[in-house]
């Protein structure tokens, strides 16, 4: 199933519309949200979504945020706090409209990954449980270089018309809006550590050894800022890359459904 629903930004007089799918939906009261990465989308998660729901018996919820895939563009520039307005105020509409009375398990994937943590220090009666792949707390050199090295790539090879398949006339808008940001003077000391002890809810952390986007430090950091009783940290031995949900899905739904099956008895 699919649809889209309208978002209303505070502070603006412009809305945009959100593309989202629902996975297996059901009455169950606890339900899977996947939030993709910085340049990701609803069809770049190819199957995982699904094979992560049909493992754990739950429904799922995938969408596209704005200047993604197949909602609408960005309507306005992007600062150094893009993920918090993702989290604090995109995220929170997409929940009141589809899900305002489920339990929320957030899965999220390098800039998901951060917005479910920053979703999370906000609304912790909300969340059943988190689990990160990737997710950047503050900024490093190894995230840097491996922005540029993309750049060159996205330059020089087929970058451009792989993502097109995906995100269509928003490619290059949206490619720009990641690596400018990132790459920016005033995002040198984006950090958002101080609001991971807000977050209670059980956490499962996991990175692959070879991230070329971030170290363990990452890991490191947001184990122990967040408050919560149940964490658990899975750094994955190479190949596995920035992506552990595309690189090894198999053991990364696996690891994921003995966490949480803790969780949900």
């Amino acid at each position: 199933m699919q649809n889209r629903i309208r978002i209303q930004l505070p502070f603006e007089d412009q809305s945009h519309e959100v593309y989202y799918e629902w996975i297996a939906p059901s009455e169950s009261p606890v339900v899977l949200i996947f939030l993709h990465d910085a340049i990701g989308s609803v069809s770049q998660w190819k199957n995982f979504p699904h094979a992560l729901c049909e493992a754990l018996g739950l429904p799922g919820l995938q969408y596209d945020r704005q200047g993604h895939g197949k909602s609408d563009g960005l309507t306005r520039e992007r600062g150094t706090n893009y993920m918090h307005h993702y989290a604090w105020e995109e995220l929170e509409q997409v929940i009141a409209q589809l899900v305002p009375e489920k339990k929320l398990i957030l899965i999220g994937h390098s800039d998901g990954g951060s917005i479910a943590l920053l979703y999370a220090s906000r609304h912790p009666e909300k969340v059943k449980a988190i689990v990160t792949m990737a997710a950047h707390v503050f900024v490093e050199e190894i995230t840097l270089e491996g922005i540029v090295e993309t750049r060159q790539l996205f330059a020089s090879g087929d970058w451009l018309e792989k993502l097109s398949v995906h995100h269509g006339a928003k490619t290059p808008s949206i490619f720009n809006a990641w690596h400018e940001t990132w790459t920016s003077d005033q995002f040198r000391d984006w950090n958002i550590t101080a609001v991971l002890p807000f977050i209670t809810s059980p956490a499962l952390i996991i990175q692959g050894e070879d991230d070329n986007y971030g170290s363990e430090k990452q890991v490191d950091d947001i184990m122990l800022h967040i408050s919560s009783e149940t964490k658990e940290k899975w750094m994955i031995p190479a190949p596995c890359g920035h992506a552990p949900w595309k690189k090894k899905p198999e053991e990364v739904i696996e690891r994921i459904k003995l966490f949480l099956q803790q969780i949900l008895k």
